[in-house]
């Protein structure tokens, strides 16, 4: 087991500053050379304090922001402009960073791409929902309007 210090969000393992024990060649072969995570050290204990304080100044300041954020998110519908074939079918499909600047672009707020969950890719026009984690304990929900463009 090797005992590491996570620089970045890994899905069912933990959060960036987290102290995990993983498996010597998934850490090895997968979360060094990905830049997922560094070796656990000593030293590393002064990295972790830089690695959560950087995640606590990312996330909403308050919880009265975050809870005014959800609330401007869930009353305003963000329009995304995309092209499209026949029968609103899309080329490709709308990207977790596309959700962000279009939100960016209302006037809503910024919000980080990697904080926004898609139920399934979005390869057509129509209405779609993206759940936003604004923090630990709160979510919003985006009605997205998604139109051809002309």
């Amino acid at each position: 087991m090797s005992k590491l210090i996570l620089t970045h969000e890994v899905t069912g393992l933990g959060a960036p500053g987290d102290v995990v024990d993983v498996k010597n060649g998934y850490a090895r072969n997968y979360l060094i050379p990905q830049g997922f995570a560094v070796a656990w050290t000593r030293g590393g204990e002064k990295q972790i304090e830089q690695i959560k304080a950087a995640r606590a100044a990312r996330e909403h300041a308050t919880l009265e922001e975050a809870q005014d954020l959800k609330a401007r998110l869930e009353a305003n519908p963000v329009s995304l402009t995309v092209t499209a074939g026949e029968g609103g079918r899309l080329f490709g499909s709308v990207k977790t960073a596309d959700i962000a600047d279009a939100v960016s672009a209302a006037g809503i707020g910024e919000i980080d791409k990697r904080k926004i969950q898609l139920v399934s890719p979005i390869k057509a026009t129509g209405t779609h929902e993206a759940t936003v984690a604004l923090r630990d304990e709160l979510t919003a929900t985006i009605t997205l309007q998604v139109v051809a463009a002309k």
